[in-house]
């Protein structure tokens, strides 16, 4: 397993310290845009969900901090608007799994779907602040690729 330190602009940026800005940085790192420009749209996007949301979910959220962790609501439409396509890799009672492993996951560059974690995959190499791969045991829950965007 090949793995490539990359905070995704984060300490050029002017944040230090760790937090829970997978999301950011994965996103960050996938797309080439800047982490301040990833990091401001997602925090307005959060702002606006939990403004407009009656979920027990969005009441909850602690501040509008994109560097606490970004819900799938707001990520997802974000990442769909930007022309990328979400594949799922596991569907509730299947015996098939994709792990974060080059054998199992297609060339290009993708934006993996982990338990309580993204991290973006690159012809074969995993781009992050740690190797979260689990030895390539870790399971995959899907992907977003570059493509057309979903019908």
């Amino acid at each position: 397993m090949n793995f490539i330190f990359h905070d995704g602009g984060r300490e050029a940026a002017g944040y230090k310290g760790k937090t829970g800005d997978c999301v950011l940085r994965a996103i960050a790192i996938a797309t080439c845009t800047p982490y301040e420009q990833v990091r401001t749209e997602l925090m307005q996007r959060t702002k606006e969900f939990r403004a407009k949301s009656r979920t027990k979910r969005a009441k909850n959220m602690t501040g509008n901090s994109a560097l606490n962790g970004v819900y799938d609501d707001i990520y997802k439409p974000y990442l769909l608007e930007l022309g990328w396509q979400w594949v799922p890799c596991a569907a509730i009672g299947s015996k098939e799994r994709v792990h974060v492993c080059a054998s199992e996951l297609p060339s290009g560059t993708l934006i993996l779907r982990l338990s309580r974690h993204l991290a973006t995959w690159k012809d074969g190499m995993l781009h992050d602040t740690h190797d979260c791969s689990r030895g390539g045991k870790r399971m995959v829950y899907g992907y977003f690729k570059k493509g057309e965007p979903n019908q």
